[in-house]
């Protein structure tokens, strides 16, 4: 299946001219999706879901492992349960209270979050198999000062509920996964974005949760 058809077959599932066009636009212009398709092994916790786009654009592509996709947006996880996908579970809740396993996700998040919580929230990550990340980086770059116009543009317009934005280090991410074996490189597609996907996977994933 092609990537426009992939892109088609989801943005159909969505009840608005709106939210259709966007969810056209974000899979043909951001590779982050065939990314997670990719990588992720075994059930699927999505934190950070928004409206259900990477476990549509996964069913799409005929993942079938169980998902479970976690925000703090009510409209936007309404919209995620509207898609009647099959075997995919989408709340309103804290990450916190959500049991991590198999493949995490965690797609444009961590950079609402101070830095607590943020070690707290990838601390948590590493309970899984396998954690797929993708997020802009702090480093200074005219990249990461387009990021940081953009994100500043959608919570002005509400698209975002965010009460801060602070982009994390590099190293802050990678040093919460000691003992995995990690890829980090850039993923910018066809943004201006300064996104760099990080994976991690555990060594010996049988020891843990699947």
């Amino acid at each position: 299946m092609s990537d426009a058809e992939v892109a088609r077959r989801v943005a159909v599932l969505y009840p608005t001219r709106f939210l259709r066009s966007y969810v056209r636009w974000k899979i043909a212009a951001d590779p982050v999706y065939d990314a997670v398709f990719r990588h992720a092994r075994g059930p699927i916790v999505d934190l950070g879901c928004g409206a259900g786009v990477l476990a549509a654009y996964l069913r799409a592509r005929g993942f079938d492992a169980p998902i479970v996709g976690v925000d703090h947006d009510v409209r936007k996880i309404e919209a995620a349960r509207g898609l009647g996908l099959r075997d995919a579970m989408f709340e309103v809740a804290d990450a916190a209270s959500i049991a991590m396993r198999g493949t995490v996700t965690m797609l444009d998040l961590l950079h609402y979050f101070d830095d607590a919580a943020q070690r707290s929230l990838l601390a948590r990550a590493a309970e899984a198999n396998v954690v797929v990340i993708r997020d802009g980086v702090r480093d200074g770059s005219w990249r990461y000062r387009a990021t940081y116009a953009q994100e500043t543009f959608a919570r002005g317009i509400r698209w975002l509920k965010a009460d801060r934005l602070n982009f994390p280090l590099r190293e802050t991410i990678a040093g919460a996964f000691a003992g995995f074996e990690s890829e980090i490189v850039p993923l910018w597609g066809r943004m201006p974005f300064n996104n760099y996907l990080f994976v991690f996977k555990r060594a010996s994933p049988g020891t843990t949760n699947a």
